[in-house]
Order: C-alpha cells, then sequence, then structure tokens
C-alpha cells in the first residue's frame, strides 16, 4: 500500500501523476511528493515504528514506494550521538551529532536518497540509472547498482577525490570522468536524461529521490524521544537536504506524532563555494551561481538547484546560512575527531567550523539544543588533512627510547 497521492510543482501548484518526471511543464519549478496524510494519521500510529527493524524503512509510509524497496534494505537509523567535549569546545550546552558517516552501504547519507531513488526505478521499469555527482553519490549509486542488478553510469568532475573515484569504480559501473565543474556535469546528465530511457536519480527521480533526505530528520526526533531540536546545522551543496529535514520535521508536526517546536535551521557551505550561505546573508532567496575554488569537493555546486529554497527554509524558521575558510574546515575535522572520535570528510568540517562560527557571532544560541548533521565518512577525504596531523619517527623496540621519546625521560645513566 502506497499513501503517496501525487506531484505538486512548489511554485504553481500545478498536480501530476506519478511519474518519472521532477520538472513542472509550466513554469519549470521542481515537482514534489504528496502523501494523503490524513489517511496516514488515521492508519499509522506512532507506537508502530518503535516495533519495526532499525532501518530508514521503519518510516515507509512516509516514503514515495508503492512496493518493498528493491535496494537499500538495511540503509540508515545511523546514530544520533551526545557530543559534550564537543560542546565544551565550542562553549555550547547541548550538542547532538547525526551521524551518517557510517551509514550503510557507502558511509554517508546518500545512500538514504539513492535506496529510494533505484527502488523507484525498479518500480517505473528503468533497467539502467545514473546520476552526476560531487563524489558520494556516485559511490551510492554504483553500489546499490550492483546491488541490484542496474546497469549504472556515473558522471562526475575529473578533479574528484582519488578515494571517491576508486570508491564508485570497484562495484562495476562505468564512471564517467568530466572536465569541467558539477555544474557543467548535471547539464550533460540532463541532456541523458531527455535522449536515453535511463532513471537519472537526481534528473528525472528526483522527486522521489530526494524524499529519502527526510528520514534523516525522522531519525533526529524519534532518537531525540519523539522531540525536535532547538537548532540544526547542515551542511549544503546542491540545498536539497536542509529542505527536506525540515519537510519531515512538519510531517512529524502533521501526525501528531512530535510537539510543535520552531527548530531553527542553519545551512552551511565552504567560503570558496557559497552561493546560497551568500544569498542568506544577504537576505534574499535568489542565488547567484558561483565558481568553485575550494577542498569541499562534496559541497562544490556553484548554482545549487535547491539553493532558493534552502534560503527560504532556513530565513523562515529564523536562521541563516554562514561559510568557512578551507583552513577552519581542516581544523573543523580535527576538532570532531579529537572531541568526539568522529572522522568526517570534509562537509563534517564544514558543519562543525560553521557551528563554532554561528555561535561565535551570537546568531546561534549556546545555551539550546543543537544537532550537527554530519553525513559522510573522513575515509573519503583523507587528502584534506594529509600534511596536517604530525607524524613520528619510528623507535627501536627499546623501553628506554619509549621513554625518551614518548615521556620525556632522560636515559638512564650506564
Amino acid at each position: 500500500m502506497t499513501y503517496l497521492s501525487h506531484l505538486k510543482c512548489r511554485e504553481c501548484s500545478r498536480v501530476y501523476p506519478v511519474s518519472a518526471t521532477a520538472a513542472c511543464e509550466g513554469c519549470w519549478a521542481p515537482l514534489e511528493a504528496v502523501y494523503d496524510y490524513d489517511r496516514l494519521r488515521a492508519d499509522l500510529p506512532r507506537e508502530a515504528i518503535a516495533q519495526r527493524p532499525p532501518t530508514m524503512w521503519r518510516y515507509r509510509e512516509l516514503l514515495p514506494l508503492s512496493s518493498d524497496p528493491s535496494v537499500g534494505a538495511n540503509t540508515g537509523f545511523t546514530p544520533l550521538v551526545p557530543a559534550p567535549r564537543l560542546a565544551r569546545a565550542l562553549g555550547a550546552r547541548e550538542v547532538y551529532l547525526k551521524n551518517d558517516a557510517v551509514n550503510f552501504p557507502t558511509l554517508s547519507f546518500k545512500d538514504r536518497v539513492v535506496a529510494v531513488a533505484l527502488s523507484k526505478a525498479r518500480e517505473f521499469g528503468f533497467d539502467t540509472v545514473g546520476c552526476s555527482s560531487t563524489g558520494n553519490l556516485a559511490n551510492a549509486v554504483a553500489a546499490q547498482a550492483a546491488r541490484g542488478g542496474f546497469k549504472a553510469f556515473l558522471f562526475v568532475p575529473a578533479d574528484l577525490e582519488s578515494e571517491k573515484i576508486i570508491g564508485t569504480e570497484i562495484y562495476g559501473a562505468t564512471l564517467v570522468r568530466i572536465n569541467g565543474n558539477y555544474d557543467q556535469v548535471n547539464r550533460l546528465c540532463s541532456e541523458i536524461a531527455q535522449k536515453y530511457s535511463w532513471g537519472i536519480v537526481n534528473v528525472n527521480l528526483r522527486s522521489y529521490y530526494s524524499e529519502g533526505s527526510k528520514t534523516f530528520g525522522y531519525e533526529v526526533a524519534e532518537q531525540l524521544g519523539w522531540r525536535l531540536p532547538q537548532n540544526i546545522v547542515v551542511p549544503m551543496a546542491g540545498g536539497s537536504l536542509i529542505t527536506k529535514i525540515h519537510k519531515a520535521f512538519r510531517e512529524l508536526e502533521q501526525l501528531g506524532w512530535v510537539e510543535a517546536q520552531a527548530t531553527k535551521f542553519f545551512g552551511a557551505q565552504a567560503t570558496g563555494c557559497c552561493p546560497i550561505t551568500t544569498a542568506a546573508k544577504r537576505g534574499s532567496p535568489e542565488i547567484e551561481p558561483q565558481k568553485p575554488h575550494t577542498i569541499v569537493k562534496s559541497l562544490a555546486i556553484g548554482n545549487p538547484a535547491d539553493g532558493y529554497y534552502a534560503v527560504k527554509t532556513m530565513l523562515g524558521s529564523g536562521g541563516t546560512g554562514e561559510d568557512a575558510s578551507d583552513a577552519d574546515v581542516v581544523e573543523g575535522i580535527r576538532l570532531l575527531a579529537e572531541t568526539e572520535g568522529i572522522f568526517a570528510e570534509t562537509a563534517g568540517g564544514v558543519t562543525v567550523a560553521v557551528t563554532r562560527k554561528l555561535i561565535e557571532q551570537g546568531r546561534l544560541n549556546p545555551d539550546e539544543s543543537i544537532v550537527l548533521a554530519i553525513t559522510g565518512n573522513g575515509l573519503k577525504t583523507i587528502g584534506a588533512v594529509s600534511g596536517v596531523v604530525p607524524s613520528s619517527d619510528a623507535i627501536r623496540p627499546k623501553l628506554a627510547e619509549f621513554e625518551e621519546h614518548y615521556l620525556g625521560l632522560a636515559p638512564a645513566a650506564a
């Protein structure tokens, strides 16, 4: 049984049937999945969720599938962990980390969106899938396409981190490296989606793909004891994740599963590619594209598809956007690792660095609860911290040498 009702244009509200389309024919604005919330409220009590396996599919009625998922059965329900040592370092009272750096199977939040997109691709009858990607999405599509028996073409900028290149090719997918930035890659992908009958997860399947991000928000609420945080800080590339967490919180309120809470949304970007936060600081949702120049390649989208809606989400909630320099990003990665034992990729460094900056600026209340979205694993961006972490010389297997080098004890007299 599905509770998905139809697709609706986010601007002109024109209604469309459920199909592999993502843009309004009238105004070209994106289409969004709409559900029968009255029937959901009557059929699905909150108490039923706790009886289900700890995966993203415990919220399956709020996802746009009409059958059981064909891939990603074990994805989601990643830890939400208190971070007291990081909180002290930031000067905050109550900080939590939603850690999708350990998501199944490819260690990023993109596993969620791909599980939904490829399961929907199977329902639509596609045998070939693809995406444009800054790295994590390509990893996730390659892995879950292998699991689902799809043929896959993944389109990426040629200068991606080698860890993400290898992390895509290992699954046997066809990786197409483009001499250009992500926006150029995405334009090519859109042309391919128009010509070939393929399921491109962030083009013609985007209306469904983006719904997978809602599970991040559902889990935060459930793991907080069915309450919403007062603040959440989210890294932004295309801007979809922050809007879908917002949608998830509003849906939970609509279903009566949580008490209404005016959560403030804060978006984080790298200074070398910050079109969304620049617009937010300006107080306008109109995005001016930028040419990316940053080590944070996973967020390096100069013309973000959902940037307009991300800004409206932030400003409408009482939050805002902020960016961090590459040096601050690296320091954010180190701070998170040294205080909480979590090694995040560069996007995580952005989130931590921006949180510190917002608190110092007085724009994020350190006395309120704060959730930080950690969306990818540091093993994917080793190069960003190479040369920053100190190395040590090897010693002989002698107690005296250990004591001299590491404890500062003088060698014993002969």
